[in-house]
């Protein structure tokens, strides 16, 4: 068999998700194993770099399948593309080692957080964005999210109903983005590995720090398990995007 790995960008507003459930629940990877099944005539499943929540986007989610019979990679993505809902696009298809592994093989993963800062809400942004119109300290929001970086335990930062691996990861970067021009804020996110709604928890502290309610060094103390009610609220799904993962 060839291990083909599939680079994949989907809005998840209408997707209970990435992950396969019971039923006829939507989700990404219903939809791409259908199509799969449908090109293959047989079961194919897939293995992707991260499971994103129900209503998170992504620009370059990736993932590998062990392929039933050859068929020339430049065929795949459109293939895919005629039998998926539209807010799915497969946008590359190529050829790995028997050793590749979407998940295992990932380096670094890159995640975006995007605010909406304008007066309003505004129609063409909603799916994407969280309207945040309020003051917010920058300063304040960008010396909370360097304490984030390094290598820590996270557990403070991961909703119940993770899985039960180590909490222990390194974040490399964690950057806040003002973009005036455009009236958005962006956090940007590089790490090894993440927890589950640990982005979005560490988004929601970042906001509560940038209106002047919790200080910038209440997340160390979060983070070292000494201020607990520092952490969250989660915030919402449809500001999150996986925007890319290095291998």
């Amino acid at each position: 068999m060839t291990n083909i790995c599939l680079k994949v960008s989907y809005d998840g507003t209408n997707f209970s998700g990435f992950q396969l459930q019971a039923g006829n629940i939507p989700t990404i990877q219903g939809a791409l194993e259908a199509a799969l099944n449908r090109i293959y005539r047989q079961p194919v499943r897939i293995t992707a770099a991260g499971r994103t929540d129900a209503g998170v986007h992504a620009l370059g989610q990736v993932v590998n399948y062990p392929a039933p019979f050859y068929i020339p990679v430049d065929k795949i993505p459109r293939a895919i593309n005629s039998l998926v809902p539209r807010e799915i696009v497969v946008w590359e298809a190529e050829k790995r080692s028997a050793r590749f592994h979407a998940r295992f093989s990932a380096r670094k993963k890159f995640y975006s957080y995007t605010l909406d800062r304008a007066p309003f809400p505004r129609v063409m942004k909603r799916r994407y964005t969280w309207h945040c119109p309020f003051s917010l300290d920058l300063g304040a929001m960008a010396e909370g999210a360097s304490l984030l970086g390094g290598r820590h335990d996270f557990s403070a930062f991961r909703a119940r109903g993770s899985s039960t691996g180590s909490p222990v990861k390194t974040l490399h970067r964690v950057l806040v983005i003002n973009l005036p021009d455009q009236q958005l804020l962006r956090f940007t996110f590089e790490g090894e590995g993440f927890l589950y709604k640990m982005v979005r928890l560490m988004v929601g502290s970042l906001i509560r720090v940038g209106r002047g309610r919790l200080r910038p060094v209440d997340l160390a103390e979060a983070l070292a398990g000494r201020q607990p009610g520092a952490v969250g609220p989660v915030a919402p799904p449809r500001g999150l995007c996986l925007e890319k993962v290095e291998y």
